[in-house]
């Protein structure tokens, strides 16, 4: 008897289908370890606020500054590492460093359920952000094992992964955190020690050794992370648009619970609720989309359309004043989820091979760069919105601000493709071979 086939199965099939290099299950694992890592982090969510409480902020608008700097310490974490463990791959393999990375997670969210105060919280949520920088590795995994045309439904798979894992994380922190703000922890541990057991008789080396180079300390400095992009004229640019549509974004993993009490009276499981939702139609719109999307629109187009949605999207939350709104909203801000796959697609197209696991060590830099100021930037903006002193609480207002930057992003990104186009006539990614473009530095 065959095994039932869900459209989810079938583009993973699919995907699987398309290399040459890794068999289905290798595919799969990549797939649930960017889904594990994403549920390590949506699960603490809904809990936040109850787990601050629990360690002694007083008023919501002190645990929102708080969450701020302990969601920004995860993200520094990551932006420090995660061109490292880039760089280290690039050196020594895809495998090691990522079941390194899965185990030091498995240890990391032990260590979370068991510490007592605020310090121990943020040295986990340090930990966290090392080991969280694997899915650097799993994409140049997935760029070993794929033709460029293909990538950007590859990238868009594990959009659908981290959307999958917005609605298993939330949905799981919800209910466990009935039973306590540290139970949910206890059960990423174990869902994490599973993968690594996984992973460890499944998954391949797909970087052969005469693709390596020499690990170098100088290319894996994060603020050097631009150094990959200096030689490629179209990637260093598209940077800056990804760092504005990161930076707005990060509102939504730091305030969306914080929002949702102080907009809307919510409890922890509508918290949950309201996440999963969005991780459902994200899942759906990058697994089962994003491909037929990129054929008949483009990846240029997509962009478009994505930060365009995204800027709308912003602005209604921050003037909703009912749930009904709020998903509906869900609904519409959904298809923006493709930004960044197209976005990272579109810079793949511009390096060589072998410093593909830089490039993808650069961009979770430049992204978790953004999410460490973005958080910082959005906690602090709320907390002074819903102040107690405050004469008339406005928890939308950071949503309004992020809406103009997501609008300020799209501006950049047509002003850049009108300039390139204009210039060659071509599109953003018409450039010359990378033998000639890319850096002259030997491997």
């Amino acid at each position: 008897m065959s095994e039932p086939r869900t459209p989810l199965t079938e583009e993973l099939t699919e995907a699987a289908a398309t290399v040459s290099l890794a068999p289905r299950s290798a595919v799969l694992f990549i797939f649930v370890t960017v889904l594990l890592d994403m549920i390590g982090l949506g699960l603490i969510l809904p809990v936040v606020p109850a787990l601050l409480a629990d360690v002694g902020a007083t008023d919501l608008g002190q645990a929102t500054v708080i969450g701020g700097w302990m969601f920004a310490a995860y993200a520094l974490a990551q932006f420090l590492f995660g061109p490292v463990m880039g760089s280290l791959s690039d050196a020594y393999g895809r495998r090691p460093l990522l079941l390194l990375a899965i185990g030091g997670l498995a240890v990391d969210y032990v260590f979370s359920a068991l510490a007592p105060t605020l310090v121990l919280i943020f040295a986990g949520r340090v930990i966290a952000g090392l080991c969280g920088a694997s899915h650097v590795i799993a994409f140049a995994f997935l760029t070993d094992i794929t033709t460029p045309e293909r990538r950007a439904r590859a990238f868009g798979m594990v959009g659908a992964a981290l959307g999958l894992g917005f609605v298993i994380g939330p949905a799981i922190g919800g209910l466990l955190g009935e039973f306590g703000p540290r139970v949910p922890f206890w059960a990423a541990a174990g869902v994490s020690a599973l993968n690594l057991v996984f992973g460890w008789f499944v998954l391949p080396e797909t970087l052969p050794p005469e693709n390596r180079r020499r690990f170098d300390w100088r290319r894996a400095n994060p603020f050097g992370m631009f150094k990959v992009f200096r030689g490629y004229p179209t990637v260093l640019p598209l940077t800056g648009v990804l760092g504005l549509y990161l930076f707005a974004g990060a509102i939504y993993p730091t305030l969306w619970a914080f929002w949702g009490i102080a907009q809307f009276g919510w409890s922890e499981a509508m918290i949950g609720v309201t996440l999963a939702a969005f991780g459902i139609l994200t899942a759906t719109t990058e697994g089962l989309l994003s491909g037929p999307l990129v054929r008949r629109l483009g990846e240029h187009r997509i962009v478009v359309i994505g930060l365009a949605i995204a800027s709308l999207g912003a602005l209604g939350f921050g003037l909703a004043t009912t749930l009904t709104m709020v998903l509906a909203l869900l609904v519409f801000v959904a298809f923006e989820g493709l930004v960044h796959p197209c976005l990272t697609a579109v810079m793949t197209k511009e390096v060589p091979d072998d410093a593909q696991g830089e490039l993808q060590g650069g961009i979770s830099g430049l992204s978790n760069l953004a999410m460490l100021f973005g958080t910082i930037f959005f906690s602090q903006i709320f907390g002074w919105f819903v102040r107690p002193e405050a004469a008339t609480p406005r928890p939308g207002a950071p949503f309004v601000i992020a809406a103009g930057l997501l609008a300020l992003a799209l501006v950049v990104y047509l002003a850049l493709r009108r300039s390139v186009e204009g210039t060659d006539g071509g599109g953003l990614t018409q450039a010359a071979p990378h033998s000639t473009l890319g850096p002259q530095e030997a491997p």
